[in-house]
């Protein structure tokens, strides 16, 4: 079967032929190259329906194209100037828990958090919570250089600005202020990975790292996406066993920009990830836009090296003690592959990473430095919290077992993770069994 199938049932667009193939897979590749960079420089990465008022207006007749044409059009996408309000929803299906799941996922993509002594400010930490519920943003960008992305808050409001080498995160519900530099690669215009993956743009180049000979791509007609016609690229594993169903991304007609980006998990119902924009302007954004002064009376962090955050007026060299280098950082490697997981494997102690499988059913396998799986631990102190920790988070996981021993496996409608009892861990984009089968085959 050709990688990447036409969709006779379509009318008026075509599919992708086999001949395409690999000029599909090198316009993927280019299309890594244009990102509208919206959010900041070099910090962290995780997974983001929409409402209904971005659904489409009516289908404008466009003319036919073809899905590796609409791939180069993205890829050849040259928009450096707009601003706009951009909606997103986010329903992993994670459990209710007061909002510990955000915490937990700042631990996990290395966000140090207020909670952990650092800036309640600090990105990475700050743009977790886009991983549930609805969001609005506010996004503007004037080239590499200067980007502003603001989440809007009932009662606050949190923005992050990058202005040449600066890049400031505040919070004003804290009066917070976390400041670090864009690295040297940013400055020569290198590619720029969003915190969390949060914009069409952003979310679409993620999903395009997994377009392989394992995936379909077809065109899927046309719709409107805040006043814009624009074509509809489907995106579909052939594999079974993986979580994802569908993507489908509304791919401005004129300028190539993807303007809303929807993934379908494979289970059905709603929509796991829908981010479009409501509003969208290409003028130029007022410079002031992206002034930025810390507030008088702000509490100011700086971010070191290590992405770690001290508080303005404390020498680095303090804040470096005890530091032990970034032994976790091997075990966010194999998760690179997977859309919006890349940096979820990083934790302090973490073995090297693997990949086992490929295309979307591609599952990142690393040792978690424990060996005895959750936390466990005697009736007392610290030890006694570890136990009753692993006790919670255990409850919210399945037992399964297998040829590997026994584990817990947790779940959410896109991405599951396999801890085993002796500490091993296996996430993807991917089915329980999956998880179970890789588990068989490493032991």
């Amino acid at each position: 079967m050709a990688p990447y199938e036409s969709d006779d049932s379509t009318t008026g667009v075509t599919g992708t032929t086999a001949g395409e193939a690999d000029d599909l897979r090198s316009g993927r590749r280019t299309a890594a190259r244009y990102v509208v960079p919206v959010a900041v420089v070099g910090v962290a990465a995780a997974t983001i329906g929409l409402v209904p008022a971005l659904a489409s207006s009516g289908d404008p007749d466009l003319p036919k194209i073809t899905a590796q044409q609409l791939i180069d059009r993205i890829a050849q996408s040259d928009v450096e100037q707009l601003s706009g309000t951009v909606k997103i929803t986010t329903d992993l299906g994670l459990p209710d828990l007061g909002g510990l799941e955000s915490g937990l996922l700042s631990g996990a993509t290395g966000g140090s958090g207020s909670a952990g002594g650092g800036s309640s400010a600090d990105p990475s930490a700050k743009l977790t919570e886009l991983a549930s519920g609805t969001h609005t943003l506010r996004v503007a960008t004037d080239g590499p250089d200067r980007q502003k992305l603001s989440l809007l808050e009932s009662a606050a409001e949190y923005s992050v600005i990058h202005d040449g080498k600066d890049v400031w995160g505040y919070d004003s519900k804290s009066n917070e202020v976390y400041h670090s530099t864009a690295d040297d690669s940013a400055a020569k215009g290198d590619r720029r990975e969003e915190p969390v993956p949060a914009t069409p743009k952003g979310l679409t180049e993620e999903a395009l790292k997994s377009v392989d000979a394992t995936t379909s791509v077809t065109v899927d007609g046309t719709m409107q996406v805040a006043g814009r016609d624009a074509y509809k690229l489907l995106v579909k594993p052939k594999q079974s066993g993986s979580t994802v169903g569908t993507i489908s991304v509304a791919v401005d007609a004129k300028t190539g920009l993807p303007l809303k980006f929807t993934l379908t998990p494979a289970g059905g119902g709603a929509a796991v990830v829908d981010a479009g924009f409501t509003r969208i302007s290409f003028a130029k954004p007022a410079a002031s836009t992206f002034d930025f002064t810390p507030p008088k009376g702000a509490k100011v962090t700086e971010g070191d090296d290590h992405g770690q955050g001290r508080e303005s007026g404390k020498s680095r060299d303090d804040s470096a003690k005890g530091d032990k280098g970034d032994k976790g950082a091997k075990g966010a490697q194999g998760l690179e592959g997977f859309p919006g997981l890349s940096g979820l494997a990083g934790s302090e102690g973490a073995g090297d990473s693997k990949v086992i499988g490929e295309g979307w059913t591609s599952i990142a396998a690393f040792d978690s430095g424990s060996k005895s799986g959750l936390p466990t631990g005697s009736a007392d102190g610290a030890a006694g919290a570890a136990g009753d920790l692993g006790g919670f988070l255990g409850s919210l996981g399945d037992k399964v077992t297998g040829k590997f021993g026994s584990g817990t496996v947790f779940s959410t409608r896109l991405v599951n993770a396999l801890i085993t009892d002796d500490g091993k861990v296996y996430v993807g984009a991917v089915t329980k069994g999956a998880l179970v089968k890789a588990a068989d085959a490493d032991h």
